[in-house]
């Protein structure tokens, strides 16, 4: 197996009373540069803040159910990404299934439909949050095979791009143990997956009928980690100098059936 580390060197911006090598960053320039102040534990403006900095989130559910527990915590996402001043891309399962995969067929016939859709998607979002339930206590196999396809893309779509990971389940563990396995395949391909998961459990009672969250607590976290998700990726995408690169070792070389992530 090819082993490759990533090694990331940051230069922040040199304004007066910055905070060097801590994650003040994060915050710091956004107030200098006249984006959006929001509240931690509500996720949403702050009345005569100026807006963020434009942010684009693709969000879906990975289940082909109609009326998943997940679509319903993805519309939830979504609206909150809205309500913080993001703009939102959401998307059905659906729309990303494909055939399994085949190198055969990718060599004679392209990408199917599923997995173009999938990747232009991508490429137009600056992150993305998946609600996913949890099967077998692995990940859905109509997601993992779609980024399987997805992943052949060259340049490869998930490299460097933010996601937030998040699961419902009627099960006391919300799903945990899907969305542990699920960041295996993102973090291989360079994706910057959000340290917090969001897992909800007993999600068959957990919801309002107008789809919040019963539990009042528990709403306001969840509001406060798509808010701090947002936050990362818009100081990532619009504040940050950052320079990133590929560091190799255990004496490899370049080799093309081995480069599976650029």
């Amino acid at each position: 197996m090819r082993a490759v580390q990533k090694a990331d060197k940051l230069r922040t911006y040199p304004s007066p009373g910055e905070a060097h090598g801590h994650l003040d960053y994060l915050s710091s320039p956004r107030a200098r540069c006249g984006g959006l102040r929001s509240s931690p534990r509500s996720g949403l403006l702050m009345p005569g803040s100026p807006r963020r900095q434009p942010v684009r989130f693709l969000v879906f559910a990975a289940s082909l159910r109609r009326d998943s527990l997940n679509t319903r915590l993805a519309e939830l996402a979504a609206a909150a990404i809205e309500a913080g001043g993001g703009d939102v891309d959401v998307a059905e399962m659906r729309d990303f299934d494909a055939p399994s995969y085949d190198q055969d067929v990718q060599r004679e016939e392209g990408f199917p439909p599923g997995a173009e859709e999938f990747r232009r998607r991508l490429e137009a979002c600056h992150g993305f949050v998946v609600a996913s339930p949890e099967y077998n206590a692995s990940m859905p196999g109509a997601l993992k095979n779609a980024i399987d396809w997805v992943s052949r893309y060259q340049p490869q779509p998930f490299n460097e791009r933010h996601g937030l990971l998040m699961s419902a389940s009627p099960s006391m563990g919300g799903g945990n143990r899907g969305l542990w396995a699920l960041r295996v395949p993102f973090e291989h391909l360079g994706s910057r997956l959000y340290p917090d998961m969001f897992s909800l459990a007993r999600a068959h009672l957990a919801f309002t009928a107008e789809g919040r969250i019963v539990d009042e607590q528990l709403q306001e976290r969840f509001d406060a980690n798509i808010s701090n998700f947002m936050d990362l990726v818009e100081a990532s995408t619009h504040y940050p100098c950052v320079k990133r690169a590929w560091v190799e070792y255990l004496g490899e070389h370049p080799e093309p059936a081995l480069d599976r992530v650029e």
